[in-house]
Order: C-alpha cells, then structure tokens, then sequence
C-alpha cells in the first residue's frame, strides 16, 4: 500500500461541471488544490449539452476538456482515481484512494454526482442519453413534436407525464410504474390528449442509438419517437456515509443536507452538484461549485488569521510556512549546488541519493547529473513542481531525479535504502521534530552510506536572522541526540566551516556552516 501523503490546502473529489469549477475558484484563490477524478462524468451518455449559456449544444465531455485546461493555468492538478475513504483528522481530512494513496487537506469539497439505475429493460439503457432521456430540459428541443413515450418507473412519473406535454401534442403514458391512479390524475393526462397505457414495458425497439417502438407486456407494439424515463438515483457518496454527515430526505432519495454554500454538517467537508442536489443540471452545479469554491477559501482565511492570532511567534505550521516562500513568481535559491554538498559528494562514489528539504531541487538535479540516482522530498508542492520542471528542463528523467511532497516526519515515504542522505534544514524558522527525523533519516543509510547534515549557523547581516537560530554547538548537540550505535558509525568530517557570500547589495559576508558527515559501517 502507497501511504504516500501530500498536504493540500483543498482535495476536490469529482471532476465534473461542479468539481472543476470549485477548483477553478480555487486555483484562482492560490490555493493548493488537487481533483481526484475518476472520469465518470453523469452525463457522459449524451452527445450533446444544452442550456448551458455560452456553450450551446458542445458535447459534455468538450466542457470538460475545456475546464481542465484552464485549471491547468492556476496549478491545479487532476489525479486520476476512486476515493475508497474519506476520514476527519485533526486539521482536516484524509483521502484514501483505491489505488492505497493517501492524501491529506485541509477541506474536501465532494462533488462525486450520482448514477442512474434504469429499470431493466432490453434496449433501454443502450439508447440512454440519445433517444432515451430523463430532462426535457436538456433534450425537449431536440425530440419535439415526435411521438414521445413516458415510461414511469415511480408515483413522481406523474410530473413528468405532464411536463412532456409541453414538447409534443402526441404522448404516450406508460403508467405501470405509477401505481394505481386517481381519477382526478387520469382526467388532467386525457383532458390534454395523453394516452394512456396500463401494460408494463418489456422491450425497447429501434436501430442503433434510436427508438422506434416499445413491446409491452401483452405482445403489442407501440410506436414512439423518444422515451422519457427516470432511473433511481443513487449518490456515489460511499466513501463517507461513516461519518454519519447530515442527511436530507427527498422525493428522489436521501443525500448530503448542505448549507446555501455548499458546506455540509461537517465543517470541514463540502457538497456539490449531483451528490447533494440531485436535480440540478450542468449550469446549476457549475454555481455551486464555484459558490463552494470561494466559501471554502474564506474559510481557510479565517482560519488562517486565526491561527496566527492564537500561535507564538515562529511555530508557524511548515506546509503553510513553506507554500507561501514558495508562491512567487521568482525563484528562492540560487539554482547552484550547496557548497558542503558539493564539494563532499564529489568525492564520493555515485549511488542512490536523498535530500531531505530539497526545496528547488538544485541539490537533487547536481546529484543526478553527477551520476547519482536522487530523490528530493520537501513539504512544498509548490518547490516540488519547480524542482521538477528544473530537472526536465535539464534534460533528467524522473528515474535519475525525482521528486516528492511530503512532511518529512511522515516515515511512510522513506520506504528504501540510499547510498547517501543530506538534509540542510536546521535553519528552517518552523517548529520540525529535527532530532526524530534525522534519527529516521540515519536509519535509512546503506551499509557503507553516508549521512550529510549541513547547519547554516549564522547569518550574514542582510538575512532574516529569526532564519538562522541554530548555532553550530546548536547543531552538533541535535546530532549528538541521535542516539547512533558506536559500533555502527564512524565521524568521517565534524568541521565548522566558514563560506564567504554576497549581499543582494553585492557586499561581501560570510556564512558559517555547521557539517557533520557520519558513515554506516559495514558490520
């Protein structure tokens, strides 16, 4: 099982005409969103989309394409999958995938729609979409004044017997599906010169795609042009009815009770579209997701101010702390190599690598290109991405670098052996269990590997000092409280190094490092 997790300011379950507009909202907002999508849009039966303004008559899957190449503008990935799980943490929610992948957020917004379930008829569900149809709305236009047949599945079949009148003078009423019918029903449908007809409908007829005619339970045959019909529908809500969310009993069913906003009884998981309003059609759940969208965004600003009301100074939370650094436009680092790294690593023989905080990927990209098979971890999504277009943009392969978001006190992504381990994180100005995770980190040597931790220890004048509060003895007692069996590891470099830098103003400085490199000996 992957239990790879990423933290993501927003998971959006659903990659149809809801999801992807909450996500557009989103991206907008500069919030770090993914959409698991599993390609399965409700609507994907039909050729053809209608009452959409601006879009008139496209094919669905067309307003779909469309919207993800927008998202792609603002960042926002689509992963491919099924959630099999959805659970509340402590700051959020977390994803489990079908795949065994999880993922984390801060909110969830579900906009995983529903499925029709067709009576079981032969030839229905084959002409779903194209001549069999459930909302006159979408498809009246494009059968009017045919023939048109009602096949009622339900008591609420009635609605519809009537509402198809208004498309075409000549309808046929399939009324086994309604029950017994009240005389006053009976009168309204005949008083506008429905037919009526009691026998159940065993067969649909007709070539390819069209319908032509129906069989009904006593071998008669009776011609129609198009079919009106309502499945049962059934929310793809599964992955979190275990959450015992709030629930609102309608006509059609139960679903997700939510808020104007979208917002259900959990204040960290929304619902969009389908999934929580059944009858809503395309331009309907493109509102809410968008409505869902910025809500949700306020909320993770509230959040936001008020977290930074209630915590101390420098306990800022590292997924947040490193995402903003992360958001600009320009790049942080130089793009070089570490110094420390790269004079030690070139006297050492290529193998497999890990830098723990790669942050740009400058250290994992030398790596490569100097022979090593390197792994860059970092807490930033937004490093990550600029990590890996670097190492495209150098002509690297994922199998010779290659990147991951992750906390780095989450043990599950370290799951392998390297040659070589480096971190240069102990300036970093958030609150890390530095000691657990370079005790892990030390773990994952190889037998005759190395471990190289780089401390800038102080900063030169122009710097953020609050950035630099580990000194070098600062340092060297962390490494210390690694607790490393003596018999297990040798000191091949304990040094204190000073670097001579320049200032943004080009005034010369000097930063001191604080380099402690361990070898695994080989017993």
């Amino acid at each position: 099982m992957n239990t790879h997790t990423e933290h993501l300011d927003v998971i959006v379950i659903g990659g149809g005409a809801a999801g992807l507009s909450a996500a557009l909202m989103l991206g907008r907002s500069r919030r770090r969103t993914l959409v698991i999508d599993s390609g399965s849009p409700r609507n994907r039966f039909a050729a053809h989309m209608h009452g959409v303004l601006g879009h008139e008559g496209i094919d669905p899957a067309e307003l779909l394409r469309k919207g993800r190449e927008e998202l792609a503008a603002y960042d926002i990935g689509i992963r491919p999958g099924r959630v099999a799980r959805l659970e509340e943490t402590d700051d959020g929610v977390s994803v489990l995938l079908d795949d065994g992948e999880r993922l984390a957020a801060r909110v969830a917004i579900v906009a995983t729609g529903v499925t029709d379930d067709l009576p079981d008829i032969p030839g229905l569900a084959e002409r779903w979409g194209s001549t069999v149809l459930h909302c006159p709305y979408c498809h009246g236009w494009e059968v009017r004044d045919r023939r048109l047949g009602v096949l009622t599945t339900s008591p609420l079949g009635m609605h519809q017997a009537q509402l198809i009148r208004q498309w075409s003078d000549d309808v046929v009423v399939f009324t086994a599906g309604l029950g017994p019918i009240e005389e006053t029903e009976e009168k309204r449908l005949l008083a506008r010169g429905i037919t009526l007809v009691p026998d159940p409908v065993v067969e649909v007829l007709g070539e390819g795609d069209q319908v032509t005619a129906v069989r009904t339970a006593d071998g008669s045959t009776i011609e129609v042009g198009a079919i009106f019909t309502a499945g049962t529908l059934r929310p793809h809500d599964d992955f979190l009815t275990h959450l015992g969310l709030d629930r609102a009993d309608s006509p059609v069913g139960s679903f997700l009770a939510v808020d104007a906003t979208g917002k259900t009884s959990s204040d960290r998981i929304w619902a969009v579209g389908n999934v929580s309003n059944p009858m809503a059609n395309v331009p309907i759940s493109m509102s809410a997701g968008a409505m869902a969208g910025s809500f949700v965004n306020m909320k993770l600003v509230t959040d936001d101010f008020d977290r930074a009301v209630s915590e101390p100074a420098g306990l800022s939370d590292p997924v947040d702390f490193w995402q903003e650094r992360y958001a600009g436009s320009d790049r942080i680092w130089s793009g070089k190599v570490n110094a420390v790294l790269g004079d030690i690593a070139a006297g050492l023989e290529p193998g497999t690598a890990l830098d723990l905080g790669s942050g740009e990927g400058a250290d994992v990209i030398w790596l490569a290109q100097h022979g090593w098979q390197a792994t860059g971890i970092d807490i930033s999504d937004n490093a990550v991405g600029r990590g890996r277009e670097a190492a495209l943009a150098a002509g690297l392969g994922e199998e010779e670098a290659r990147f991951v978001v992750s906390d780095l006190s989450d043990p599950a992504v370290l799951d392998r052996g390297y040659d070589l381990v480096t971190a240069s994180f102990f300036h970093s100005p958030v609150e890390l269990p530095r000691t657990d995770i370079l005790r892990r980190a030390a773990g994952l040597v190889n037998v005759g590997g190395h471990l190289l931790i780089t401390s800038h220890a102080a900063a030169p004048p122009w710097a953020d000092a609050s950035a630099h509060e580990h000194t070098f003895l600062d340092a060297k007692e962390e490494l210390e409280a690694l607790d490393l069996p003596e018999d297990a590891w040798e000191t091949v470099v304990l040094e204190h190094r000073h670097r001579a830098v320049t200032s943004p103003s080009g005034e010369p400085s000097t930063l001191e490092d604080a380099v402690l490199l361990l070898r695994r000996r080989g017993s």
